[in-house]
């Protein structure tokens, strides 16, 4: 029998690989870097699955150390990445994927929990987060400018008037993290769960929106988070802005890594300049 493991991109807090053994196709997740995170992310898959797209738990190693470390083994779902496809993806095939991308955040959005924290263990136990207001993380962050404190107080305005309401975050909710059926632009995976927490029910749609320029797709994702029945007050896409703000601030405070981290640096600069919650973003409620 033989056997091959070719490196995937994507993933923090592990090392992914596309597995292959006896015609069997997967994907391996080790857990070098969190080794608690594994079971985690197992509990997670098991939760969700049947209401969101994610794969089957093949295998799960719990325990490990940094030689043997623990590992989630997965079903390789079908697809391509979203990212890629959307690049040359017209009109129809984008709100058509946009609608699913709603009904994806609608169906996370409807799933409850009581505190906002980080979950640990098997369980999914909640980790209530820390207490700092938006001000001091980015002071603690190191991305603190002039102009931003404005932002702050739009942002936590905006959030206090919306309510109170915690459900599952996935917090990584982007086109990279999706998998789409080329032939018929049905959603096929929503991948890479290691940052996802109990928190605010904007969350996931203000990373979606984060560098969105696309007003066929946001208006389409729009469209199903208005016609859901849920109660989302409005104005969502700044709601999602506001909530964004929190994972956009430590993005940004790596900007020397990578070319995502340099954008979301290069856009709290225009927010400081601006003092403005948009950032000179596009209006993403105008549709041709």
């Amino acid at each position: 029998m033989t056997a091959s493991a070719v490196p995937l991109t994507g993933g923090y807090q592990g090392q992914t690989f596309a597995v292959s053994a006896g015609g069997e196709d997967a994907v391996l997740k080790l857990y070098v870097n969190d080794p608690e995170r594994a079971v985690v992310d197992a509990a997670l898959l098991q939760l969700v699955r049947g209401l969101l797209p994610v794969p089957r738990i093949l295998d799960l190693k719990r325990e490990g150390s940094y030689e043997d470390p623990p590992y989630l083994l997965m079903e390789r779902l079908p697809g391509v990445n979203l990212q890629v496809y959307l690049e040359t993806a017209g009109p129809d095939e984008r709100r058509k994927v946009g609608t699913q991308l709603g009904e994806l955040l609608v169906r996370l959005s409807g799933m409850p929990f009581l505190t906002v924290g980080m979950f640990r263990g098997g369980d999914l136990t909640v980790e209530p987060l820390g207490s700092a207001d938006l001000e001091e993380y980015a002071a603690g962050l190191g991305v603190a400018r002039d102009g931003l404190l404005q932002v702050f107080a739009e942002a936590e305005d905006l959030l206090d008037s919306a309510g109170s309401r915690v459900c599952l975050v996935h917090s990584d909710f982007n086109p990279k993290n999706l998998l789409v059926d080329p032939e018929t632009a049905r959603i096929t995976g929503l991948i890479d769960w290691e940052f996802a927490y109990a928190g605010s029910p904007y969350a996931d749609l203000g990373n979606l929106l984060r560098f969105e320029s696309d007003p066929v797709l946001a208006g389409a994702v729009l469209g199903a988070l208005r016609g859901s029945g849920l109660e989302l007050p409005e104005p969502l896409v700044e709601l999602g802005r506001a909530a964004d703000l929190w994972a956009l601030l430590e993005l940004a405070s790596r900007a020397v890594e990578n070319p995502i981290a340099a954008a979301a640096a290069a856009l709290v600069a225009r927010m400081a300049d601006t003092q403005e919650l948009s950032g000179d973003r596009p209006d993403l409620e105008v549709v041709d």
